[in-house]
């Protein structure tokens, strides 16, 4: 039996290279394996700040309370909550979501669409005033 040269160990690095970038594995065999669960585990552990990934249009259970003018507390609200509601309703059903959401009453006594720059409702501002 033959000893392997190191020269021929080098000139099997730029094939297994080649066959990596290219795919050129068969299903079934290790390397193929290898391959699909090196993806799959850069797809799950990589994290969502190296795609700079931004969280969706908030919903319910995501209401926040930036600053407002004195006296009043701020509320944002996704177009999709307020969207869904009678127009008549909507300052006593969003009170209830707020209420039920902070564990103290929120009474709502006003509601202000939000646009972008092509005049598009991309959320509401809805306004109570400070117990």
């Amino acid at each position: 039996m033959s000893a392997v040269s190191p020269i021929d160990t080098l000139r099997a690095v730029p094939t297994g290279l080649r066959r990596l970038i290219l795919w050129d594995y068969q299903r079934g065999v290790w390397q193929y394996d290898v391959i699909c669960a090196t993806i799959v585990a850069y797809i799950f552990l990589s994290p969502p700040r190296w795609f700079h990934d931004q969280p969706g249009v908030p919903n319910v259970a995501e209401i926040t309370s930036p600053t407002a003018h004195a006296g009043e507390s701020a509320f944002y609200v996704g177009p999709e909550v307020v969207e869904s509601l009678p127009e008549d309703r909507r300052l006593v059903e969003i009170s209830k979501i707020l209420t039920a959401q902070r564990r103290r009453k929120i009474s709502i006594n006003r509601i202000d669409p939000i646009y972008n720059s092509e005049q598009e409702v991309i959320g509401y501002m809805a306004y109570a005033a400070k117990p």
